[in-house]
Formats: structure tokens, sequence, C-alpha cells
């Protein structure tokens, strides 16, 4: 998993609560098997004119200001609905390394942390400070740091976010569980060996 430290860019601002997984990747398209491939399917069904392919004008993301965004602003409670894990596969595969928001539905927001995808929480008040710089164009940048646990606009405004300090350490490292696993090799190696070599390539069964 890529490891995360500060990130700084343009934001773009989804000002909208209560954003499900099906908005963020609906489930037409949770057939493909890869974790990768998601990113055109985000917000699908705003991003486009309905019925076709056509970027929908409208939309934030669509808007040249904020192509190529790696931070996304959004509402109380984002992610609720379903426990789909290509929700933040979707907005990874996008481009968006960072999630700022006042709240989180709690498997989006465990998700995000075995992606590689930070979901930062802010205060009500924080997030629309955020988004009505973020809904002028000609702001500049929002840098994230997750060292300093600080989120800064280009107006000079600082705000600081908590996050646990094991999951703080994961997303620093670039380790995902299986990536704490593997850490433990030496260990695992040394109870392979001592196993009889019977039981050795025996194939399981259920």
């Amino acid at each position: 998993m890529e490891s995360f430290r500060k990130v700084t860019g343009v934001a773009a601002p989804l000002n909208r609560a209560n954003v499900d997984t099906d908005q963020i990747v609906p489930k037409q398209f949770l057939k493909r098997i890869e974790r990768t491939g998601f990113g055109k399917f985000l917000f699908f069904d705003w991003r486009y004119v309905p019925g076709t392919e056509t970027p929908s004008p409208d939309f934030i993301l669509n808007k040249p200001a904020y192509a190529g965004a790696p931070i996304l602003l959004a509402g109380r409670n984002f992610g609720c609905g379903s426990s789909r894990e290509h929700a933040p596969w979707a907005l990874k595969d996008y481009g968006f390394r960072v999630v700022i928001a006042p709240s989180y539905a709690d498997i989006f927001y465990n998700n995000c942390f075995q992606n590689g995808l930070l979901p930062v929480t802010l205060t009500e008040e924080e997030v629309q400070k955020l988004m009505a710089l973020a809904e002028n164009e000609a702001v500049g940048q929002i840098t994230v740091d997750l060292e300093a646990l600080t989120v800064t606009d280009s107006h000079g405004g600082q705000y600081h976010f908590s996050i646990d300090a094991f999951r703080r350490k994961c997303l620093l490292e670039g380790l995902d569980d299986i990536g704490l696993t593997l850490q433990q090799s030496k260990y695992i190696d040394a109870y392979e060996a001592k196993r009889p070599a019977w039981v050795k390539g025996v194939p399981v069964f259920d």
C-alpha cells in the first residue's frame, strides 16, 4: 500500500450530506474483480448526463478548476449505506488521497485506512470554511499533513485533526493488513520450519 505523509493540492467541494456508497460507485459497476479501474465510475450518476457518458457541466468534478484534485471536501455522514469496499477504491483510483468531512459511516471510515485513503474529520464549521474557500475557484491549495495532524489552507488558516495512533502509523508506513502480517515473516517462517514434513503441502478441503 502506498504510504501517506503530506498532500498539497486543490480541494474539490462536494457540499452534500449523507452521500452513500451507491452514489460514490453505483451497484452496476461492482462486477469487476480488480481493485483498479473504478475511478471512471466515481459519482457516475452525478458526473454524467443521465443515460449517457457525456460529462455533466454542472457537476463539481467536471469543472476545469478541480481537475486532478487530490482532496475531496464532503458533508456529514459521508460513505453511509452499504459496506462495499469499492467506494474507497473508486475514490483512490480517481486520484483522491484525502477526504475531509464532519463525520463518516463507520465501515467506510475503516475501509479508507485499508486502501491508503486518509479520512480527515473536522468540525462542521471548519469544513464549511474550507468549502467556501474551495468554491471560489481563484483560491489556492490546501495542505493535509498526517505527521503534523493539520489541514492548512492558502489563506493561512490551520485546523487540527486527530487520528488513532496505530492507523496513523500504518498510513505513514504504507501498511495494510497484509503488510502488517508480512512484518512477522521471520516468525511465520520459523513456525513453518517446525511443522512436521508430512503436514507441509497437504491440501486442505472443506
